[in-house]
């Protein structure tokens, strides 16, 4: 089983990005649990998206303690200590960032992925949701889905300004910066 934890304030998509991957993933024969955890403020608070997947059904009923992979939407909520406790040793981090690898010398003992979702979600029109941008990010980090497989669920979930979203999931993908793991402390 491969646990995944989006990290993100509402209004970003981390939630729906959860649902889209597991129907991606579901469409490629695998059994996703998504489920999300936020408080009663919604636009702009700390929310979490969870996505298990399995090649059968799943029937654990908690919150994801230790993640195989983290995504980390907004990195003021991306404590380094608190990631890398939630984290298996071997896990998979994304972070939507500007900034380049050297800040991150800490995390390169995980296998890690940096994209300016942001970015690319202003570019494309879609304002501060940027889960699609992720999403292809994601992909490209992890090949757990087929780029072919996420985009035709973008064009199935996602309610308005589909081209857009499309758009912004392949320049996601294409634009995505993804390094090994160097086993840094």
């Amino acid at each position: 089983m491969i646990e995944v934890k989006f990290r993100g304030r509402g209004g970003q998509g981390a939630v729906s990005a959860s649902e889209i991957l597991g129907r991606s993933l579901f469409l490629e024969g695998k059994w996703p649990q998504a489920f999300s955890h936020f408080g009663g403020e919604r636009r702009g608070a700390p929310v979490f998206g969870f996505l298990r997947v399995d090649n059968e059904p799943i029937l654990l009923k908690c919150q994801i303690q230790r993640a195989d992979h983290v995504v980390i939407f907004d990195l003021a909520l991306a404590d380094e200590q608190e990631v890398f406790q939630e984290l298996k040793p071997d896990g998979v981090v994304l972070i939507n960032t500007h900034r380049d690898i050297d800040s991150f010398r800490k995390w390169r003992a995980f296998r890690l992925g940096l994209i300016d979702a942001g970015a690319i979600a202003r570019s494309a029109g879609l304002g501060h949701a940027f889960n699609t941008a992720i999403l292809g990010a994601y992909v490209r980090l992890t090949g757990m889905v087929r780029m072919e497989t996420l985009m035709s669920v973008v064009k199935q979930m996602v309610p308005s300004k589909i081209e857009s979203n499309l758009e912004a999931a392949q320049r996601g993908y294409d634009e995505a910066k993804v390094f090994p793991a160097e086993g840094v402390n």
